[in-house]
Order: C-alpha cells, then sequence, then structure tokens
C-alpha cells in the first residue's frame, strides 16, 4: 500500500487535502500530518512515505527547505497557492504541483503521475529546479494573512471550500452556524463567537451575539415598527436584526 504525509500549516487545508485523496486514491495511506517544515523532514525520517504533499510557504522551515533536506527519501508534491509562478517550475517533471484548494480532476492527474512512479527510485529535487524554487520563495515571503482566508462548510454529503470574501453573512442557532454566499447555504459547527476572533473585523461586522455580515454585502439599514435596526442584504431577502450594542457600527454610514 502507498503511504504519504501532509504538510501544511493550516489544519483545513490538510483536511481538505486529506478528504480528496480518500476520493480519488482510497488506497492511499496517509500515515502522518505536519504543521511546518520541521515536522514534515522529522516524519519522513520516521514514517518514510513514499510521498510527500509540501505547503510551500510555512512558518520556520518552508516547503522549498524541507524538500531538499527530504532528498531521495520521498517523492514530493508542492502545495501551492501561487499558480502563476509555480506552473513553470513544477511542470520541469522532478516535482508535481497542486493548487489551494484542491480539486479533485487535478489531484486525478496528480495520482496518475504518482502511481506511475511508485515504481521508480525517489527523485530529488534537481539543481535548476532549485533554483527556480529559490525565485519563487522571494516571490511569495511575504507574511501570511493572520486571518481566516476559507472556511470548511458541509452541503448536503460534501464538503466545500468557501473564500470568505464569497461569504454573506454568518447566522447562529443552538446547533449550527449557517454560511450564506449568493449561490447557496451551508453549515458548520463553528459559533459565531469563534469565527468573530479568527475573520477579518474590517471585512465582517459583528451585528448581534448570532450574526456576521460581510461589510460589501450591506445594502442599508432599516428600522421596523418596533424600533429594532434590520440589515438589508445585497440581492437577498432577509433581514439580520442589529443588536443595541453593535449599533455603533453603523453611525458613520
Amino acid at each position: 500500500m502507498p503511504t504519504a504525509i501532509i504538510a501544511d500549516d493550516e489544519r483545513l487545508m490538510r483536511d481538505q487535502l486529506r478528504m480528496r485523496l480518500e476520493q480519488v486514491w482510497p488506497e492511499l495511506d496517509i500515515v502522518g500530518e505536519a504543521k511546518n517544515g520541521e515536522e514534515a523532514v522529522e516524519l519522513v525520517a520516521r514514517c518514510k512515505p513514499d510521498f510527500t504533499f509540501l505547503d510551500i510557504r510555512m512558518p520556520g522551515k518552508t516547503g522549498i527547505e524541507a524538500a531538499r533536506e527530504i532528498g531521495e527519501r520521498s517523492q514530493v508534491v508542492f502545495v501551492t497557492a501561487y499558480d502563476q509562478y509555480a506552473v513553470e517550475a513544477f511542470e520541469r517533471g522532478a516535482v508535481d504541483y497542486i493548487l489551494k484548494p484542491s480539486e479533485p480532476e487535478r489531484l486525478k492527474v496528480t495520482v496518475e503521475r504518482l502511481k506511475a512512479r511508485l515504481d521508480k527510485p525517489g527523485l530529488a529535487v534537481n539543481d535548476s529546479v532549485t533554483a527556480m524554487l529559490s525565485q519563487l520563495a522571494e516571490k511569495i515571503a511575504a507574511p501570511k494573512p493572520k486571518h481566516l482566508q476559507w472556511i470548511q462548510a458541509s452541503i448536503g454529503q460534501d464538503l466545500r471550500m468557501i473564500p470568505v470574501e464569497d461569504i454573506l453573512f454568518f447566522r447562529s442557532d443552538e446547533k449550527y452556524t449557517c454560511v450564506q454566499t449568493e449561490k447557496f447555504e451551508a453549515l458548520i459547527r463553528k459559533p459565531v463567537r469563534d469565527l468573530a476572533d479568527e475573520l477579518d473585523p474590517a471585512l465582517f461586522w459583528q451585528i448581534h451575539r448570532a450574526t456576521l455580515v460581510n461589510v460589501n454585502a450591506i445594502e442599508g439599514v432599516t428600522r421596523d415598527i418596533r424600533g429594532r435596526h434590520l440589515v438589508l442584504v445585497k440581492g437577498r431577502p432577509e433581514k439580520l436584526e442589529v443588536s443595541r450594542s453593535f449599533l455603533h457600527l453603523f453611525k458613520q454610514m
């Protein structure tokens, strides 16, 4: 049975990649996960996986640095959000790449490539590709955003990675939080109070203990016959109640 590890400092991305790999290559055994390059190198030494899925930009030791240390001990697949730089480097044949968030059709291509290499000795990152990756590392060296960029949510029996900028609002009940986009509604278990700490406060305003709204989705504010302030959401019939303690957010509007 082929084995692999996944290294990414974002838990949601690790979960999503693991889930996608289970769908397209159920025989692949994910024997470990790492949050940074240092852990990835240690896992490769301990578990000796056939393949290592490495995020390029991680705190501390980057995926590029980890790949150089891993060398021929495991075949590396880079995971990146930077296709404008990565395609030229990774299509040289020494390594493969996956764009985040991983899509099943692209993963199928990767899996076919990896299956074809199972009977070949591990391939190190050669000097020419290493040089290109070093240039790539310099171009993407800016600090990672400190706020959530993606939400992993359930839609029926499926999981989907939703960019936060596509979300109109979050609204919680006792058990779930509704994630509303222009096209669909999804559910997550994380409460609004936790989301408020992890989302960019310049993009999402908390207007009620159970509601967060995307500032760019606000069409206006109205009052009903009971004197309650209600947020109108662009393109949606919902009117989101504003608690008195959050009314100060709208004084500038």
